[in-house]
């Protein structure tokens, strides 16, 4: 074959490539465009209903707004809605309730485990008990909120009729008590999780290999060998996963305490959520209330980070 024949040939399968990359460009071009035009709704939804009101808020923060006198009178003020929140009591009240509901969240886990175990391990009918514990956190939380409301009465509740009936003469009023409201509510919040929680650990629990446990009883591990060695480590991204969402969960606390308490008696049970309501919808602070928000933020992040750090250290996957 002469030179100029595999010259030619050459040519022909260099312009046969490049046709088949315009067409392969070609393609991806119009598949790339046709992905983004399905997924332009929900960035649209995703862009104004989320981001614009993230943006805002923390431009908001440094700003002094009554919403309904317009935006031309916005006034900004730098830090000082960061200052007065730290010299307000209503705010360092919210901040110490919702610490201290914090505690709901290991409670509700520690619960949630023993339940799932004696449910696994040692119950017949596993399904009824599954959905009877389940039905609290489908449910309405503002049904559920009139339902405990009715319970925790002071006078003719069931709770206190029944401390009264075994001699307890003056026992507590439960939400309309200082002492006991923030109590009351955590009770209720444990009583609404257990369900969610139960489900996950149960599935995590079918999960581990019965030849661990059998490998076990041969070496004459004791249950609690078990529980220490096979279990907690096999349950480990489980309860990464509710110790995140728990906690964050918490700091999201509105309904309970609009339908029970309104953040009384006493700002007893004020949470984060509530006072940025308060604030923002009451008063009409829109600054301070974003101030609020980006604080709320902030601890949210810091507590996440935390755990993704320190989840390399206990998390087995």
């Amino acid at each position: 074959m002469s030179v100029e024949a595999k010259s030619v040939i050459g040519n022909v399968v260099e312009n046969v490539k490049d046709v088949k990359i315009k067409k392969k460009s070609g393609i991806e071009k119009k598949e790339n465009l046709a992905g983004l035009l399905f997924v332009s709704p929900m960035l649209l939804g995703v862009g104004i209903l989320t981001l614009l009101p993230i943006i805002a808020t923390f431009i908001l923060s440094f700003a002094d707004w009554n919403f309904i006198m317009g935006i031309t009178q916005i006034k900004w003020v730098g830090l000082d809605n960061f200052k007065a929140l730290f010299e307000n009591e209503g705010f360092l009240k919210s901040v110490a309730n919702n610490l201290l509901f914090l505690l709901t969240v290991p409670l509700t886990m520690i619960f949630s485990l023993l339940i799932a175990i004696v449910i696994d391990k040692h119950v017949y009918m596993k399904s009824y008990f599954k959905v009877a514990f389940f039905m609290p956190y489908i449910s309405s939380i503002v049904a559920i909120a009139v339902v405990w409301q009715v319970l925790f009465n002071p006078t003719d509740g069931p709770i206190n009729q029944f401390l009264f009936s075994i001699g307890i003469e003056n026992p507590p009023t439960w939400i309309a008590d200082p002492n006991f409201a923030l109590i009351s509510v955590m009770l209720i919040q444990i009583w609404a999780a257990i369900g969610f929680n139960m489900i996950l650990f149960l599935a995590g629990l079918q999960s581990i290999s019965k030849e661990l446990y059998e490998a076990a009883d041969m070496d004459g591990a004791t249950a609690w060998d078990k529980f220490k060695n096979i279990m907690l480590p096999a349950l480990s991204p489980t309860t990464f996963f509710l110790l995140i969402t728990g906690i964050i969960g918490t700091f999201k606390v509105f309904d309970l305490i609009a339908v029970l308490t309104k953040g009384g008696p006493i700002n007893s049970t004020t949470m984060l959520v509530w006072h940025l309501y308060e604030s923002a919808f009451v008063n009409l602070k829109i600054g301070y209330a974003s101030a609020i928000a980006v604080i709320l933020f902030i601890f949210v992040l810091i507590i996440t980070l935390l755990q993704w750090v320190g989840q390399k250290k206990w998390v087995n996957y």
